[in-house]
């Protein structure tokens, strides 16, 4: 991880501010250490440069304190939003739409945003970044129900269910990243088959030069889903010091219909956002009423584990909240389609925004919301150096009440879902109530910014929207993206949709992406490639395989 050099400290990092991130956080580190470095030799790269046998000074996980301290680093600290913002239709080239010449504040962002293979960098926020710091937390978690199974069978009174869980939720999650940043969606049981996965690791490094393979994504989801299972049949707000920070019971919840979501399971989504919910959601929503003196106030708030809608808060290192008035901007149709355009039941912007949109640099680059600000660590104030972090509200209320909303769409319990929409409405202070005849008046086909063709047949012949459900889906669709501007999920969206966007990309043609277009999938780590493993894709030409197209 580099350290950036700085010399503005509008973001502070340090205990006194609304976030505080346990101490044990940074301590782990150099406690799994070793295990984590023979393990990254092991699954990068060729082995026999580095070491001809495995050393043997790990330290030795024996007791529960010491599994629970070691969970700590079972999260990954990469932040995909950058790789899944820039690839959706949230950001655009401010080189195309104004009489200026911006340059992107990497030249990775270049080559994200025209959806080619990122070959300039290796830190944060880039593939092998993301790639790399999720298999660290798998290792971790690997390691710790390693450890967890070993102290059981020595002491068969030692109950470690809770910490079990959670490694295996923290298992799942890593892996669930992967697979929807570096593979295609989930389509079906049998059309998943035929796409590739990423590897699904459940054991610690033993070996050397162990060769890996890329499961399916059917496979993988599979796998997801056990872990998944068995981690909520586990998981307790036991022994968590502070919960926020960890699968708690209503985060784990909530990645189930997230999870669910994305399978279309759409009982399953039901059954696990009532549980993360409760009885009574509008309770737990954001307070979008508050007033601000200033961005940060509004960056530590959104984030602050005090906030009921806050379910899990997941601190990452990453340079986002520096991507703003450069090259690439929320701006234009990425703008005015989202945050800062008009709704079903509100006329210009949703007024939870009036006053907490800002300016970077020109007013025409676009605008931001602070819950991407940057938030950085000194390791020498002097020398002006050290870490940048983005800390994402990685689980909350909001998105899933989406969730919800979107799978009774599906199972055609309208009233119910438009309830839920109803919901986030107000609680986004929009001044009109939300009800289903609005929402077919408002999401019609003339309304392009809202209502994209969903090619969702040609995905799956599974998965069909009844023309009764359609304006609804468009409304989840738009306030999801509202709702989750800057986490990435858009991209999610419009891949699970088969969403066809457009970059307009200064001093080139337009280039379209398809919803068949091999390109859906970010290309794998170049080091992982070039260390053995099968690459995604790219050639533009397709071969029928039934209702979707495949590349050869």
């Amino acid at each position: 991880m580099k350290q950036n050099n700085i010399h503005i400290n509008r973001y502070s990092f340090n205990d006194s501010c609304a976030l505080h991130i346990p101490h044990s956080t940074l301590n782990i580190k150099h406690y799994t250490l070793n295990i984590l470095l023979i393990y990254f030799i092991l699954l990068f790269t060729s082995c026999d440069q580095f070491l001809d046998t495995l050393p043997d000074n790990r330290t030795s996980i024996d007791t529960q304190q010491k599994i629970s301290q070691l969970l700590v680093a079972a999260y990954p600290d990469a932040n995909y939003a950058v790789l899944a913002e820039l690839s959706s239709d949230n950001f655009v080239d401010n080189n195309a739409i104004l009489p200026v010449n911006l340059a992107p504040f990497e030249r990775m962002h270049d080559e994200i945003f025209s959806w080619s293979d990122v070959t300039s960098s290796t830190q944060q926020d880039s593939p092998s970044y993301v790639w790399e710091r999720c298999y660290a937390a798998i290792a971790t978690a690997n390691q710790a129900l390693k450890a967890i199974k070993e102290l059981e069978e020595t002491d068969p009174k030692i109950d470690l269910s809770a910490q079990k869980g959670e490694a295996l939720l923290c298992r799942a999650y890593s892996h669930f990243i992967l697979v929807n940043i570096f593979s295609h969606t989930y389509k079906d049981e049998t059309a998943s088959k035929e796409d590739k996965g990423i590897p699904y690791i459940t054991e610690p490094e033993t070996k050397v030069s162990v060769q890996y393979i890329r499961e399916s994504v059917q496979s993988v989801y599979a796998k997801i889903q056990q872990d998944l299972e068995e981690g909520l049949s586990l998981i307790t707000n036991q022994n968590l010091v502070v919960p926020k920070y960890h699968f708690n019971k209503q985060a784990a919840a909530a990645f189930a219909a997230r999870f669910y979501l994305y399978k279309r399971d759409y009982p399953n989504v039901v059954k696990y956002a009532n549980q993360a919910l409760s009885s009574n959601p509008a309770t737990i929503l954001r307070d979008w009423s508050i007033n601000y003196d200033n961005s940060d106030a509004i960056t530590y708030d959104y984030i602050s584990k005090d906030n009921a809608c806050n379910f899990m808060i997941l601190p990452t290192s990453s340079l986002f909240g520096r991507i703003y008035g450069t090259r690439y901007g929320h701006n234009d149709v990425a703008m005015y389609g989202s945050t800062y355009g008009p709704g079903p039941t509100w006329t210009n912007s949703l007024p939870c925004f009036d006053g907490k949109l800002y300016i970077v640099g020109q007013q025409d680059y676009g605008v931001f919301f602070p819950k991407a600000s940057e938030m950085f660590e000194y390791t020498d104030k002097v020398a002006g150096i050290g870490y940048t972090h983005i800390v994402r509200a990685e689980f909350t209320a909001e998105e899933t009440l989406l969730c919800r909303a979107e799978a009774l769409v599906y199972l055609n319990r309208i009233s119910e879902a438009v309830d839920d929409l109803q919901m986030w409405n107000q609680s986004h202070l929009a001044p009109n109530v939300l009800t289903e005849s609005i929402i077919r008046q408002f999401y019609v086909p003339s309304r392009t910014l809202f209502v994209k063709t969903l090619n969702n047949r040609m995905i799956s012949q599974d998965f069909a929207i009844s023309a009764n459900q359609l304006p609804l889906i468009h409304c989840v669709l738009h306030f999801r993206r509202i709702e989750t501007m800057y986490d990435g999920y858009r991209w999610f969206d419009i891949k699970r949709y088969g969403i066809e966007i457009k970059h307009e990309i200064a001093g080139k043609s337009a280039d379209i992406l398809r919803y068949d277009d091999p390109r859906r999938a970010i290309q794998l780590p170049q080091e992982v490639i070039t260390a053995g493993m099968e690459a995604n894709a790219r050639k533009s030409t397709p071969v029928s395989t039934g209702s979707y197209k495949k590349w050869k």
